[in-house]
């Protein structure tokens, strides 16, 4: 599988700015991940970036070398702004495409696997005339990682194992799409994690509140964006099918802000 991927803006062109962020720098970063995940942990992926630093790429400079290159996949990462109350995730297919094309299948399965992990409101799956969308002589996926003039987001964007997990879902997404086989040696634990806390009486509050109700789970201290938070932890499983069914568990409880986070070793 070849992809090319394109983190959006970029050098003079800072795109959507808001709460101290520039979206050039978060689209940058998620798609690093995405790289750096794809060559650590998949055989026969390789990733052409439109970027991989703080540089100035046209539209066309972008769409051109990506058909020049003959990739299977164009997925262009970017973040969204409007007027500081929209939040959430969308991706767009090109506006021609029909429902039942491939392009428009590829999209459901990305969005349903980035979704499932990304903690943001879903917008939908949509369809617009953007130029790396219509110019782009293979599939194309543009999406929206949230919108950066929206502190809830904003908050969201400036942790970088939120980043992490985007990237996660997107990689996730890829593999399912392109039937993409792990590299010998890998291994994966998918981890229960029912709130994340700056107080830690709040975070141990969570946790009584989970043992009460038979959920064993503990309180784990973080660094994120140099604040110290207190994570709560419910449970640690190498098979996702296990995890998942701890999370039903944790949020049958009350706790319905409760998530999965995958981490690779």
């Amino acid at each position: 599988m070849k992809l090319y991927l394109d983190p959006g803006h970029g050098g003079t062109d800072p795109g959507a700015q808001g709460n101290g962020l520039n979206e050039k720098n978060i689209n940058l970063d998620i798609a690093r991940r995405i790289r750096d995940i794809l060559e650590r942990e998949y055989r026969d992926a390789y990733v052409r970036m439109s970027r991989t630093d703080d540089s100035s790429i046209s539209l066309s400079g972008r769409t051109n070398e990506a058909n020049s290159w003959g990739a299977d996949y164009f997925l262009s990462i970017h973040c969204n702004s409007f007027n500081g109350a929209a939040q959430g995730y969308e991706d767009y297919i090109h506006s021609s495409l029909p429902d039942s094309s491939e392009t428009a299948d590829y999209q459901h399965t990305m969005h349903v696997e980035i979704t499932k992990v990304n903690q943001l409101r879903n917008r939908g799956k949509k369809k617009a005339n953007f130029h790396v969308l219509r110019e782009t002589a293979m599939p194309a996926l543009l999406t929206e990682n949230g919108f950066i003039d929206n502190a809830e987001d904003a908050d969201l964007m400036k942790d970088p194992s939120w980043r992490q997990t985007v990237a996660r879902g997107h990689v996730n997404g890829l593999a399912k799409v392109f039937n993409l086989k792990k590299k010998e040696g890998t291994s994966t634990l998918y981890k229960v994690v029912a709130g994340s806390f700056q107080s830690k009486e709040n975070a141990e509050n969570r946790v009584n509140h989970l043992q009460s109700n038979g959920i064993d789970s503990y309180v784990a201290k973080i660094t994120i964006s140099g604040k110290q938070w207190y994570r709560v932890q419910a449970g640690a499983f190498s098979d996702r099918k296990n995890a998942e069914e701890q999370l039903a568990k944790v949020k049958e409880s009350g706790v319905h802000d409760a998530y999965i986070i995958r981490e690779d070793r």
